[in-house]
């Protein structure tokens, strides 16, 4: 595990972006930064392609394309950032991903959501990371595939999460 000690307070969004797109080279495919769209928070997504059966380590999931997409709100007047970290499958219109921002206070700064398209299908509390953004990137992709995996679906629609089941081996 790598651990960031720098200054959040000191973080310049254009830079941090630019960093988890390096982190994200080694791993994923066509990674790139843009900027966000008026309907998004923060101002850039970082994208990446990936396969999931490769990154998933499972050769009969039924879709080959899915993209990562990542971004960081920094000066949200709240101690620490905001942040959306979702997987995103376009043919299965599936979204999952943690978010940390005030979109759902009942649960907590951070909610777990799967989305069928636009519409959300299932929130669920998350963990709070207060640490570095870099840390978190890292500690969500090593919590991703066990997320994905977990996803329920029900006649081809993604309905909720079963984070109690063990993954698939």
């Amino acid at each position: 595990m790598v651990v960031f000690l720098a200054d959040r307070t000191n973080l310049q969004s254009k830079r941090l972006h630019d960093r988890i797109a390096n982190r994200l080279g080694g791993e994923f495919d066509n990674v790139r930064r843009r900027r966000t769209e008026p309907r998004e928070a923060g101002p850039y997504r970082v994208v990446a392609d990936v396969n999931p059966r490769q990154f998933l380590d499972d050769d009969e999931y039924p879709v080959t394309a899915a993209r990562i997409e990542i971004g960081f709100q920094l000066q949200t007047g709240e101690p620490h950032e905001y942040y959306w970290f979702n997987w995103i499958e376009p043919d299965r219109r599936l979204l999952v991903g943690w978010h940390q921002d005030d979109t759902h206070d009942d649960l907590g700064p951070v909610h777990l959501q799967v989305n069928d398209g636009a519409t959300p299908a299932a929130h669920e509390p998350a963990q709070f990371i207060d640490s570095h953004p870099l840390d978190v990137v890292e500690r969500r992709l090593d919590s991703l595939r066990d997320v994905v995996l977990a996803v329920e679906w029900d006649r081809g629609h993604p309905v909720g999460l079963d984070l109690a089941a063990p993954p698939s081996e």
